[in-house]
């Protein structure tokens, strides 16, 4: 009750409490010497406890008050393999050890609680628990058509892991058609590959990489967004040959045809060369002979 009065509990503080001797004199409550009756002290050997997955660690909760508390670690729900010893060091201090073995990833941020109760009441402290490990890949789901075509991901990892992106084993690049979303969450990390309207060209093995001082993980899936417009066989082209009613036209035709033309041009100017020379020569001839006649006439 002076426990109370002086905590404010129940408004006990507002009171005028008092306790009657044996002599009838009245003694105000929080004014009572009572010895052998104290609230519980505790104290723990970690606040923060950090380790590594498979690792072990122990921790001590040190309970201490008059009459002498009892102490226990309260670990429902804790997946770690545990045990508990108790050690009476002193009169007036009650300890425990609480052992973790192999302690597991899915532990992490467990909050670990220690109490000291006795007759006048209780008193606790807790130990914030911190695993580290390696990262994993929890899932990855082929492309799905949302408001843009995604590939879901979800993974584990603490410290946080990077994240990259491989695509047929050559580094992913960012870009206006892929980019990545994602929101971080404690030790999960969960989000999308978008794809803004992918071709052909966008086809292959996606592969997920998440990394961390403690390890790397890796995911692979197969992405199909469109076929591809011209297949590469050529077994079409072969058919129309063979079904063709004509003989395809070569070049090997017009080189005939001009050489035809040439000779024809060449030909000709060959006639008009030597027609030429003939006129030449005829002129020439007979006009010399009118005039040597006319002066033979004169004289």
């Amino acid at each position: 009750m002076q426990l109370w009065q002086e905590q404010g509990e129940a408004k006990l503080n507002s009171q005028n409490l008092y306790c009657i001797n044996t002599d009838g004199s009245q003694l105000p409550l929080f004014r009572m010497n009572i010895s052998q009756c104290d609230l519980p002290e505790i104290s723990v050997s970690h606040v923060n406890l950090t380790v590594r997955e498979g690792d072990n660690a122990v921790i001590t909760c040190n309970g201490s008050g008059s009459p002498l508390p009892d102490v226990d670690w309260i670990v429902t729900g804790l997946q770690s393999i545990n045990t508990h010893q108790t050690n009476l060091n002193w009169t007036n201090v009650h300890a425990i050890n609480l052992t973790l073995v192999n302690v597991t990833s899915e532990d992490n941020g467990f909050t670990l609680t220690c109490i000291a109760e006795n007759v006048v009441g209780m008193s606790n402290a807790s130990v914030a628990l911190t695993v580290y490990y390696p990262p994993r890949v929890v899932s990855l789901e082929e492309p799905e058509l949302r408001l843009e075509h995604c590939i879901e991901f979800v993974v584990r990892g603490n410290p946080p892991p990077t994240l990259h992106w491989l695509h047929n084993g050559q580094p992913l690049r960012e870009s206006k058609i892929i980019h990545v979303e994602y929101y971080q969450e404690g030790e999960i990390s969960e989000g999308c590959l978008l794809f803004n309207k992918p071709t052909h060209y966008n086809n292959g093995n996606y592969t997920l990489i998440a990394k961390n001082p403690l390890g790397t993980a890796n995911q692979t899936i197969s992405g199909h967004f469109l076929k591809e417009p011209f297949p590469e066989s050529t077994d079409n082209f072969i058919l129309f040959d063979e079904v063709s009613p004509t003989p395809p036209i070569t070049v090997t035709h017009k080189p005939e045809e001009d050489t035809f033309g040439v000779s024809i041009a060449v030909g000709l100017a060959a006639f008009a060369c030597v027609l030429l020379v003939v006129l030449f020569v005829m002129i020439n001839k007979y006009g010399r002979r009118s005039k040597f006649g006319m002066k033979g006439e004169l004289s």
